[in-house]
């Protein structure tokens, strides 16, 4: 069973996906959340699978609730409006494991709900690519974070590359020609070694270090 919690400000939209996730026989909603700082306590509190945490809140807002939540065991799905949303780039970085517009399908939101509760990143690869290419473009941010690249070997190097370029482990198994187990093995290396909880991280670090250039393929 998949515990959840619902973070939003709006009672309406509150109410209404918890009610959707409910239909699922393998989901349960733990509780509700009103703003960042409930949604917290509740996180900790309840030890929910997944927190959908809306971006922007009255009060402590989704991103400051997803650094404090980050590593603490429940993974954060934002919600926003619109996808090129400089909040959602934040709560990327804040530690969340990806993002859903609101008007996201029932079916799309129970399967992003799922990915995440697996331990994967929800990467929709054309939009989350386009935010994280957007911002880091706009913010030009050097990123301290650069010098640990160097603990790399040249295939992780190569495959944190391939990762941010959006392929998936079959397609980088294909690409570099070697067995899908040992781009698991390369992956699970990288996260480690950079301290990154998931492919959307390592997505924005290989970005925001400069790995790979905005724009450029």
């Amino acid at each position: 069973m998949i515990r959840i919690v619902v973070a939003d400000d709006h009672h309406v939209v509150r109410t209404g996906f918890a009610a959707l996730l409910e239909t699922q026989p393998d989901f349960t909603v733990a509780g509700t959340a009103v703003d960042g700082a409930e949604a917290v306590r509740l996180g900790r509190q309840l030890a929910p699978d997944v927190i959908l945490m809306d971006v922007r809140m009255p009060g402590m807002d989704g991103i400051e609730a997803t650094r404090q939540l980050a590593g603490s065991g429940p993974r954060v799905l934002i919600l926003t409006t619109f996808d090129l949303d400089e909040y959602v780039y934040d709560a990327l970085r804040a530690g969340a494991s990806g993002f859903l517009l609101k008007d996201v399908t029932a079916e799309r939101l129970f399967d992003a709900v799922r990915v995440v509760a697996a331990g994967d990143a929800l990467l929709a690869p054309a939009v989350t690519r386009r935010l994280i290419t957007e911002f880091a473009r706009l913010r030009q941010t050097p990123v301290a974070g650069g010098a640990a690249l160097a603990a790399l070997t040249p295939r992780e190097t190569q495959v944190l590359r391939l990762v941010a370029e959006g392929l998936s482990n079959p397609e980088i198994a294909a690409r570099l020609v070697v067995t899908e187990e040992t781009v698991k093995t390369h992956v699970s290396r990288v996260l480690n070694k950079l301290g990154l909880r998931d492919r959307t991280q390592a997505v924005v670090t290989a970005y925001e270090t400069g790995l790979v250039i905005p724009g450029a393929r």
